[in-house]
This record gives C-alpha cells, sequence and structure tokens, in this order.
C-alpha cells in the first residue's frame, strides 16, 4: 500500500515538473518573442527616421554648399568647403566609435533582461 502511495505521488510529481518544464517553454517563447519584436520595431523605426532625415542632410548640405559657394564667389569651393566638414565629422564619429558601445549595450540589455 505504501509502494502504491509512493508511485502515485512519483507519478503526480512527473506531471508537475512535465507541466511545468511545457510553461516555462511556452513563457521562454514569448519573451523571446517580445525581445526579438521590440528589436525589430527600433531598427524599423530608426531606419525610416534615420532615411528622411538622410535626405534632409543631403538637401540642406547641397543648399550650404551651394549657398558658401556663392560667398566665396565660386561655387566648387562651397562643394569642397562641405565635403571637408563632412570628412572631418567622419573622423571625429571613427575615432570615438568606442565610446558608442556602452549607450548601446545599455539600450539592448535594458530590452533584453527586463523583468515583466
Amino acid at each position: 500500500m505504501a509502494f502504491n502511495e509512493f508511485k502515485d505521488t512519483l507519478a503526480e510529481a512527473d506531471y508537475d515538473i512535465r507541466s511545468y518544464l511545457k510553461h516555462s517553454e511556452a513563457y521562454l517563447e514569448l519573451k523571446v518573442f517580445k525581445v526579438l519584436m521590440r528589436l525589430v520595431t527600433a531598427f524599423v523605426q530608426t531606419a525610416l527616421v534615420g532615411s528622411i532625415l538622410l535626405l534632409a542632410l543631403f538637401v540642406f548640405a547641397f543648399a550650404a554648399s551651394y549657398g558658401i559657394g556663392q560667398a566665396l564667389g565660386n561655387t566648387w569651393n562651397g562643394f569642397a568647403v562641405v565635403g571637408l566638414f563632412f570628412l572631418f565629422s567622419a573622423l571625429f564619429c571613427y575615432l570615438f566609435r568606442k565610446k558608442i558601445n556602452k549607450p548601446l549595450l545599455r539600450f539592448f540589455s535594458k530590452h533584453y533582461f527586463d523583468k515583466l
């Protein structure tokens, strides 16, 4: 009789463990989906806004080049000044590229490791 009770208790424990694992797996899938969707939507929004801002920057750079060229009396000089500005901006970003890692890690870890 004690053996039957032990057997039933063991069967219930096995059922409870399997149920727990099944629900944990479903929770993990939902959690991963939530994190991935946050990252995907953040990427798409950033790409969309970034591309529009890049287009606006292009138009403003063209206008600034033309305006500086008119002020200097030579359009080519205006385009050279704006081109050098972008070249130095790119160099500055390249030199400080490692400083960008910390904020990016904080941003993504906040979304990945957040608690429900």
